[in-house]
């Protein structure tokens, strides 16, 4: 099954809420290589909290409303492949309540309602999509002057790892992964396919490193990367990882990567937790609606409270970002 069946879960989760307004806007961010990029937004916002729940991430935030506050960091999530803009929906919320700007991106080819793209692709495009992104908040977005361009951030998880990751300097090294899968052929980002072809060097694919990038959380993520791929990260990052992940399991995988970063990372290993643990609780009526995405997807392992794990991962992701995305010198 195709992991954008994903949105289907992403569409029926359980709505999150806070006293505190939030606004969203729902905007497309042109693209001079490819299609416009869809992109959800939560900021800060003094508006009134509507009774409703908002379309399309089914949250009660204010839309278009006016943005509170000044000199704002600004966190990108980047969601799994085939994925959408509210896959995190809870953590975009979480961090806007505590005086974020978010945007979160639909990636171009890979995302829930198009996954054109084979993995070749996509880990090049989507670096470079978080770039654009970047240029659009910070230049062409009605509330551009309220952002601190000097305390930015992302999150990913699992391809929106790779994609963190890669934003914030590393260079996957492509004999890496292919020997890895030659290794673990049944991991399931090796049984896809599509990956780069053995003998292709990184050094001819155009990565897209940001510097505007001060910190990164990486969730979930999967290999390609080693001390000398990593080399060049020199931000600080947080990295998460589920203790039963059957999709990029633990041992083969971030064991090894969090021990390769040129800085000791900020780590946790979530007990019980499997690969789309970091996706927010589904809501019930999935398992009728949809049984094959419930089972993939929603089903825990017995003693796995997935409400009382985001509601710690929101918390620790909100305190890390506010201790490494520190407010910049003040414009002139």
């Amino acid at each position: 099954m195709k992991l954008c069946s994903i949105m289907l879960t992403c569409m029926l989760v359980l709505a999150g809420g806070g006293a505190q307004a939030v606004g969203f806007q729902h905007v497309r961010v042109p693209d001079p290589q490819d299609a416009a990029i869809e992109v959800g937004i939560w900021y800060p916002s003094d508006a009134a909290v509507p009774a409703d729940l908002d379309i399309p991430v089914r949250q009660a935030l204010a839309p278009d409303a006016p943005i509170a506050g000044d000199r704002l960091p600004l966190v990108v999530i980047s969601h799994g492949s085939g994925g959408w803009i509210g896959g995190h929906a809870d953590l975009a919320l979480a961090l806007a309540e505590a005086g974020f700007v978010v945007a979160a991106p639909a990636h171009t080819g890979n995302h829930s309602e198009d996954e054109r793209y084979p993995p070749a692709r996509w880990m090049v495009e989507r670096p470079r999509q978080v770039g654009l992104v970047l240029d659009y908040l910070l230049g062409a977005w009605s509330g551009r002057d309220r952002i601190d361009p000097g305390a930015i951030g992302i999150f990913g998880f699992s391809a929106g790892a790779f994609t963190a990751l890669v934003a914030v300097g590393a260079v996957p090294d492509l004999e890496r992964i292919a020997a890895h899968c030659a290794g673990h052929p049944d991991e399931h980002a090796c049984r896809i396919g599509g990956l780069p072809l053995p003998g292709t060097a990184g050094t001819d694919l155009a990565w897209h490193h940001d510097p505007r990038i001060r910190a990164a959380v990486a969730a979930a993520v999967g290999f390609g990367f080693d001390a000398a791929a990593l080399a060049e990260v020199d931000v600080p990052v947080q990295l998460w990882a589920a203790a039963e992940d059957r999709v990029v399991p633990y041992r083969t995988n971030m064991a090894l990567l969090r021990w390769s970063l040129p800085a000791v990372p900020e780590f946790h290993l979530v007990a019980k937790a499997g690969h789309f643990a970091f996706l927010r609780p589904c809501d019930p009526r999935l398992e009728s609606a949809a049984p094959d995405v419930w089972t993939m997807v929603c089903i825990d392992a017995p003693g796995f409270d997935r409400a009382a794990f985001h509601r710690r991962l929101n918390d620790e992701v909100v305190a890390f970002f506010r201790r490494t995305l520190r407010p910049s010198a003040p414009r002139p």
